[in-house]
């Protein structure tokens, strides 16, 4: 017999049948079908391999491949002692917020009860280092206590609308258990201390925050704005009236499906009859890009590549939106003047460095402190943070020099002698050839002794911003 879910499948299906006019639907894959069916559950729904695999007429290893790929992009979350259940996707204006799921993950965490609230979020972690009269002064609804195996505290956590954490690999009582499922607050146990749990969950944070400071392609795109294509069967007459009435010259091309086989422009279009399929003009294997590749990745691609659009698909090909070149850059201008969140080590290694200029005001130099921390195996400054260094005087000389960012192609490095830590170094990038696609630079790092190392830098240019 027919199931529920099967019969809510089919008459959807019907929907978009009637909706696009009484046309047939595209053929979909396996595949296709099986994300369809994910992204329709309700929130918190539980599935499995085999109930998918069933409902759907698929083999379990099919149906294995779609729940490993809706875990990956946010769909459904796998738990121990749960199972895989159905989330909301959360997006990537929150960075700053955890769910207890996440933190179970991240201290590694066992759970013990309350399974219902693992994507709740929470706003403060409180270490329970106190006696509870005065521990309950810091919780509330929403926070996370972080505590040994203090059973009186954590009952007042969970009456107090918090999650627990307890360190060292304790456990609770069973009425504590059945209160945390009956409130749907969960209870975690992490075999680690408390000091640790709170650098894992600190570093994890702050891991957020840097990867939120990176743009990316998804963040720019509006999914609901159509993009102008050209489907296999249409002829150059189709795309010179296209051109003429959308005002570009630059058109993925769909198969039946929807996925993007190939990029017709006015250089294909040169020079045929009007009759002839665009299959037989454009451009095969276009380059695209996916949603959550970074923005400055996209640019440099459009740049190297020398084209203005760039079709952005899912790992299907299936076409999701399109990118300008003015777009991209648009946007990496905006994401240059926004507050640094987070430090990188790239962002460490320079922070005590210092542009000056000669007395001229024509030569650039970058002028710091070799710290310890800098240190390499022997005492004195690491190659790596050598090179870091010399990449990053490089960036903002041709900054200022032509308000443009780079992609290295390559560098040649020497290093002269070793340099001692606590040294004053000063970092100057001389201009050999700079065009309009590519620049090359020679980088000289001294020390009061003189030269410590010298670089040869090829790079790649992107547009001006």
């Amino acid at each position: 017999m027919e199931s529920d879910r099967q019969r809510t499948l089919r008459k959807g299906q019907g929907v978009n049948a009637v909706a696009s006019g009484g046309k047939a639907p595209e053929a979909q894959t396996k595949h296709e079908r099986l994300m369809d069916y994910i992204r329709q559950l309700e929130i918190g729904t539980k599935l499995s391999v085999r109930t998918m695999a069933e409902e759907l007429d698929v083999s379990e290893g099919t149906a294995y491949k779609a729940i490993k790929e809706a875990e990956a992009t946010g769909l459904v979350s796998t738990k121990e002692r749960i199972g895989t259940v159905r989330i909301q996707r959360r997006g990537r204006e929150t960075p700053d917020r955890l769910t207890f799921g996440e933190v179970a993950d991240i201290v590694q965490g066992q759970l013990y009860g309350g399974a219902g609230g693992l994507e709740k979020t929470l706003h403060k972690f409180v270490i329970g280092a106190m006696e509870l009269d005065a521990m309950v002064r810091y919780i509330d609804a929403g926070s996370l206590l972080i505590v040994g195996n203090r059973q009186g505290a954590h009952r007042l956590a969970l009456e107090q609308g918090a999650g627990v954490l307890i360190t060292g690999g304790f456990g609770t009582s069973e009425d504590i258990r059945l209160l945390a499922d009956e409130l749907g607050l969960p209870i975690i146990s992490s075999k680690h201390d408390t000091y640790t749990v709170a650098s894992m969950i600190n570093r994890a944070m702050f891991d957020r925050l840097i990867r939120q400071k990176i743009m990316l392609v998804e963040d720019i795109v509006t999914y609901s704005r159509p993009v102008e294509t050209m489907r296999l069967g249409e002829t150059k007459g189709d795309y010179v009236r296209l051109a003429a009435r959308v005002g570009g010259t630059r058109f993925p091309v769909l198969d039946e499906r929807g996925r993007v086989v190939g990029m017709m422009t006015a250089k294909d279009a040169e020079g045929a009859d009007e009759a002839v399929p665009v299959e037989k003009l454009m451009a095969r294997n276009p380059i695209t890009a996916a949603p959550n590749i970074p923005i400055a990745s996209a640019a440099h691609t459009m740049a190297a590549e020398g084209i203005d659009l760039l079709p952005i698909v899912d790992k299907n090909r299936k076409l999701l939106a399109a990118v300008s070149r003015n777009e991209a850059l648009e946007a990496m201008r905006y994401a240059g003047k926004q507050k640094e969140s987070g430090e990188t080590f790239d962002e460490l290694i320079g922070a005590g460095f210092r542009l000056t200029e000669d007395a001229e005001g024509e030569r650039a130099a970058y002028e710091g402190r070799i710290t310890p921390q800098m240190s390499g195996t022997f005492g004195t400054i690491s190659e790596g943070v050598l090179v870091t260094l010399m990449t990053q005087a490089a960036r903002g000389f041709i900054r200022e020099l032509g308000k443009r960012d780079y992609v290295i192609e390559s560098m040649t490095t020497y290093f002269v002698r070793p340099l001692q830590l606590e040294s004053e170094i000063v970092i100057v990038p001389s201009l050999l050839e700079m065009s309009r696609k590519s620049v090359k630079l020679e980088i000289e790092l001294k020390d009061p002794a003189g030269t410590a190392a010298k670089a040869m830098l090829a790079a790649q240019l992107i547009d001006p911003y």
